[in-house]
């Protein structure tokens, strides 16, 4: 039998989900992640769900994870020391930027510029020169370059990135430089901006190559240990890392283009979150995934996640294709404090992660947290991960009580305000991809998963008015299910910047038949035939003379008569959608993008069987209502300024159809589900809670 094992390490826990290939059963294990290495947490709880599914590692056939390693070396920075070979005249490429300053008015006085990835005296310049129409103007001057290199070495790099001007257009010069910098550097990485973003604007490109070094030797040390690790397990399954944009990477791949894998972590939830709710007819959703340290949302419109071409990950942007994922600083360790000199109560960002944790772990964490706050709300039982872990109420409340002392209120009211607080951050990144994008956040449903996202999800719904809201199952291991579910990836583009009337629709056409047969190729060294590939196409247009362009997807078939009438129709009718306006200028191809996926899980959806009625009736003839068999005890609950009773129940014996009112709590082993007073959630075929207003 054929198997395949998601794995996503998070701040808190590292999720685990293996799959059987042909019976769609699945097994999931959550174990404490180990931020000193992550991969101890992987491999371990590699051994404990095949031994929970009875196999051993060498049945499994993929191994897919999605990581946060990239991540946290840009967040930490702690990436390597990198130097940058450039054209010389553009030593202050990194410097100059794109004179953009975040934030509001005045936002120049007060934003302090973050130290660049490759500093300036770790960027060289060499002569050579490629002109804007790719012929050679300056020939590449070897000597200087080994001498320039020679420079590097002497200021110990760690790294090393080439970015020569107009490279994308022809990359003679780079991969000559490359063999050169390999001669001189042997045994650290060479990354060339030609291969890792082909395309124009010399800032971004140069940007995007120094940000692949600098994750480059951390990420490949990273897989190096997992691989020889899993394989001293006994495992031999193809290997591989999720990309941002939701699609798979081989571990070798992932070695040489690391910046893809920015937003690895959160991307698997939202592949994830579409799989399970698409199942169920769902395909305009808001995703919240909440986990120990950070919340991610994202938002998926028409059954497509949205997409961008900038990965944001700290005070870095690099231009790398992501799903447009906003993170926010608010989970269940986000750790909760009164402000000495306003009084304020104030929540997050900082984090007790999964060491020392919320106190009520017992685990030497002495701060006040949100998950603290859940316990003495009652929103969280005393029991977690099946009865594995017990939470300590009385330790929970005493490290809120002196937050309630400050604040003049009672514990309870000090307990809620911690969770209504942690509520309206992560409304407002919800806001971001909603709102500020021109969506109507309750024109979608709200898909809640990650350890904590249950508990704070009818609360979002009442806050958006989005639902109904929707908790899959196994929320707390949603993303390892996305990095199971997920394909392999390829992407290619081709920059152009040529208005339409410089065009035709051959001229189109041609260059996506180029860059779909090199996407093909990739995914063909990975072992997947041309048979089993699924092709995307898309075109970036702006009007003449915008600094931005709108990406749009396209078909090959459609540049074989109109093609280009029908693109810049389209592209007028976002440009209205997403700014309220259109232009009667001319329009510009900036961007060809070809993406080739691999083939797609036939991992099928269960169907939940309805419940037996009572007086032996059999399986689907009748339903009672009576849901005492999933009832684990009676419980009592903090909401609305009260303590009311409540039920919690067992999620692994509801049944379709099954409808709870609230207030109420569905417990399962990786997460817990909050049913507030005034809603009711249903059970449908396929597993989802769904909750909405009585």
């Amino acid at each position: 039998m054929a198997y395949r094992l998601g794995v996503d390490v998070g701040g808190t826990f590292t999720d685990l989900l293996l799959l059987d290939d042909a019976s769609g059963e699945a097994w999931r294990e959550k174990v404490p992640s180990t931020p000193h290495d992550p991969s101890v947490a992987v491999v371990e709880g590699t051994l404990s769900v095949c031994g929970k599914a009875g196999v051993q590692p060498a049945d499994v056939r993929l191994f897919m994870h999605g990581t946060t390693v990239a991540t946290n070396t840009v967040l930490t920075s702690t990436g390597a020391r990198v130097g940058l070979v450039t054209t010389e005249g553009y030593r202050q490429v990194l410097q100059v930027a794109r004179s953009f300053v975040p934030g509001g008015l005045a936002g120049w006085i007060i934003w302090n510029k973050p130290p660049l990835i490759a500093p300036l005296d770790c960027t060289v310049e060499v002569p050579e020169r490629i002109g804007a129409d790719g012929a050679v103007v300056r020939p590449l001057d070897e000597a200087a370059l080994r001498a320039a290199l020679q420079n590097l070495k002497a200021q110990n790099v760690e790294a090393v990135t080439i970015s020569f001007i107009n490279s994308y257009l022809n990359d003679a010069h780079e991969r000559r430089a490359g063999e050169i910098a390999r001669e001189i550097f042997p045994d650290i990485p060479v990354s060339l901006s030609a291969q890792v973003l082909p395309e124009m604007y010399e800032y971004e490109r140069a940007l995007t190559t120094c940000a692949n070094s600098y994750v480059r030797p951390r990420v490949a040390k990273y897989v190096h240990n997992l691989k020889t690790q899993l394989e001293a397990s006994g495992m031999r399954a193809n290997m591989n890392l999720l990309r941002s944009d939701a699609g798979l990477m081989s571990f070798e791949k992932a070695q040489e283009s690391p910046v893809n894998l920015l937003m690895s972590g959160p991307a698997g939830g939202v592949a994830g979150a579409l799989w399970v709710c698409q199942q169920s007819g769902f395909k305009n959703l808001l995703t919240v995934d909440v986990g120990g340290t950070s919340t991610d949302v994202a938002l998926i419109e028409n059954a497509h996640p949205r997409v961008t071409r900038d990965t944001e990950c700290g005070d870095l942007k690099v231009r790398a294709t992501s799903l447009d994922i906003r993170t926010v600083g608010a989970g269940g360790g986000s750790i909760a404090q009164v402000n000495p000199l306003t009084g304020a109560l104030r929540v997050g960002p900082e984090s007790a992660g999964a060491v020392p944790g919320p106190v009520c772990y017992s685990k030497g964490g002495d701060k006040p947290t949100v998950t603290d706050a859940n316990v003495v709300l009652g929103y969280l039982p005393e029991e977690l991960l099946g009865g594995a872990m017990k939470l300590d109420r009385p330790a929970a409340a005493a490290s809120l009580q002196p937050l309630a002392d400050s604040l003049g209120v009672s514990l309870q009211q000090a307990a809620k305000g911690v969770y209504d607080i942690v509520n309206e951050n992560m409304m407002g990144a919800l806001r971001l991809i909603s709102v500020q994008q021109g969506y109507d956040p309750r024109e979608f449903a709200l898909v809640a998963f990650g350890g904590a996202g249950p508990l704070h999800a009818n609360a979002l719904g009442r806050l958006l008015g989005s639902w109904p809201v929707i908790v899959p199952p196994s929320p707390g291991v949603l993303c390892a299910f996305g990095d199971a579910t997920t394909r392999l990836r390829a992407e290619r583009a081709r920059s152009l910047t040529k208005t339409f009337a410089d065009m035709t629709d051959a001229d189109v056409a041609r260059y996506l038949d180029e860059l779909a047969n090199e996407v093909a190729q990739e995914l063909e060294a990975e072992g997947v035939p041309r048979s089993d590939q699924e092709l995307i196409l898309e075109a970036g247009v702006r009007y003449s003379g915008q600094a931005f362009e709108v990406a749009l997807p396209v078909k090959r078939d459609q540049f074989t008569g109109n093609g280009l009438q029908q693109l810049g129709d389209a592209f007028d009718a976002e440009h209205l959608r997403a700014f309220t306006f259109k232009l009667d200028a001319d329009r510009e191809l900036v961007t060809l993008r070809a993406t080739a996926l691999g083939k797609a899980s036939n991992i099928q959806a269960t169907q939940l069987p309805t419940r037996a009625a009572k007086g032996g009736w059999p399986f689907g003839k009748k339903k009672d209502g009576d849901l005492s068999d999933a009832i684990i005890r009676n419980h009592r609950l903090w909401a609305d300024g009260e303590e009311h009773d409540a039920v919690i129940y067992d999620r692994a014996k509801l049944r379709a159809g099954d409808k709870i009112n609230g207030p109420a709590i569905v417990s399962e082993m990786d997460s817990t589900t909050v049913i507030l007073p005034g809603h009711a959630a249903e059970v449908d075929s396929h597993g989802l809670l769904l909750i909405r207003p009585v």
